[in-house]
């Protein structure tokens, strides 16, 4: 089942209404989050909540929704995978009651969140862990080593073939043709791009001089596409052709680099970011609940992939009727439950939260209640 995606906020905006008339049977978990799967028993919620935001979570997403309604019949959750930075813009707006994002809310962004859901502003949970893959398209190459200064130089247009020495020297015995290097970014405002780029500043400011930021520098020239599958199809359809996504939208289908972690180089797996999340620092001067992370990006541990992403879903502290409050409780108490992180892990090959960040992220979505 594909996201369900609309053509303008207002759009949205309309649904959000509706779902200020939802009713429910209680706040409590509804959906078995210890279980296998979602639970038949307990409280029911109906209604329609509307979120918008990462392509990255839309596998996922579309697992989320089919686990949470088959708990809970009279439940819908829409979801348009417009991109992080158009789903906090959404949550801000009051378009969407949650946003999905692979960054979370910056300074300003929090501060202008206390206008919609109240003095304590929104708050970032952690719901989806994946590590953002260097994908590309060489033809009879599947796998390839690359440094940080040669992966910087690569998106900055200053490696112009796959035969360059900065590559060869890495990949001996690996044939590399004499074929131009077409990067790919994101065309759109995009937690990944906004990710890459913290990791290219991290781990080379020499040669990465541009601000961390979700929106691709306009000085560099390349071609570019919007969202997730757009980029990979780009990739896929361009020999020569690099970029970076979610791991789970390119395995298989196109050549991964392994990237330089100390002295080993690294392929992209679940755990190696679930450790990277794990190790994260906690953002400062921000809402009680709030669990925004900071992936060290400079790690020398090899058991750690730090190109790794954090996806969160952002909500509101307060919304103003519990039966909103209810509804957004027990559809995030079952995306970080068990039985959640098993389907997306299912659907995306995601790295399920640990104990202890799951711990925290359901003592949050507890804390979420009404205005006043």
């Amino acid at each position: 089942m594909k996201a369900l995606r609309f053509g303008r906020h207002a759009a949205l905006a309309v649904v959000a209404a509706g779902a200020l008339a939802l009713t429910a049977c209680g706040s409590d978990n509804a959906t078995g989050a210890n279980s296998a799967a979602p639970s038949s028993n307990g409280p029911k919620v109906t209604g329609t909540l509307t979120g918008v935001g990462a392509t990255s979570q839309s596998a996922a997403m579309d697992a989320w929704k089919t686990g949470f309604s088959g708990a809970n019949s009279g439940a819908n959750v829409q979801y348009s995978p417009d991109g992080s930075g158009a789903g906090r813009k959404a949550l801000l707006d009051g378009s969407a009651q949650f946003a999905g994002s692979d960054a979370y809310l910056k300074d300003d962004e929090y501060a202008s969140s206390k206008a919609k859901c109240g003095p304590d502003g929104a708050i970032n949970i952690p719901v989806y862990i994946s590590p953002i893959a260097v994908a590309f398209n060489v033809p009879n190459v599947q796998e390839l080593k690359l440094d940080a200064d040669t992966l910087a130089k690569i998106f900055r247009g200053q490696v112009a073939k796959w035969n360059d020495p900065a590559i060869t020297a890495l990949n001996p015995g690996v044939t590399l043709p004499d074929l131009k290097v077409t990067p790919v970014n994101r065309s759109d405002d995009s937690g990944t791009t906004t990710n890459f780029t913290q990791y290219l500043s991290a781990v080379s400011p020499s040669v990465w001089t541009d601000k961390a930021a979700g929106v691709w520098p306009s000085s560099l020239k390349g071609e570019n596409a919007k969202g997730t599958s757009g980029v990979v199809k780009t990739v896929t359809d361009t020999p020569g052709a690099v970029t970076y996504a979610d791991d789970s939208a390119v395995s298989g289908k196109l050549g991964v680099a392994s990237i330089k972690v100390g002295d080993t180089f690294v392929k992209p797996t679940a755990d190696g970011a679930a450790k990277a999340v794990e190790s994260g620092k906690p953002v400062a001067d921000r809402a009680k609940g709030d669990l925004s992370l900071t992936i060290d990006r400079t790690s020398k541990d090899s058991s750690s992939y730090p190109l790794t992403l954090a996806s969160y879903h952002i909500v509101c502290s307060t919304y103003k009727d519990q039966a909103t409050v209810d509804l957004v409780k027990a559809f995030e108490s079952y995306v970080v439950s068990d039985a959640g992180q098993q389907a997306a892990s299912d659907a995306a090959k995601s790295a399920p939260l640990s104990k202890a960040l799951q711990d925290k992220a359901k003592a949050s979505i507890e804390g979420i209640k009404v205005q006043g």
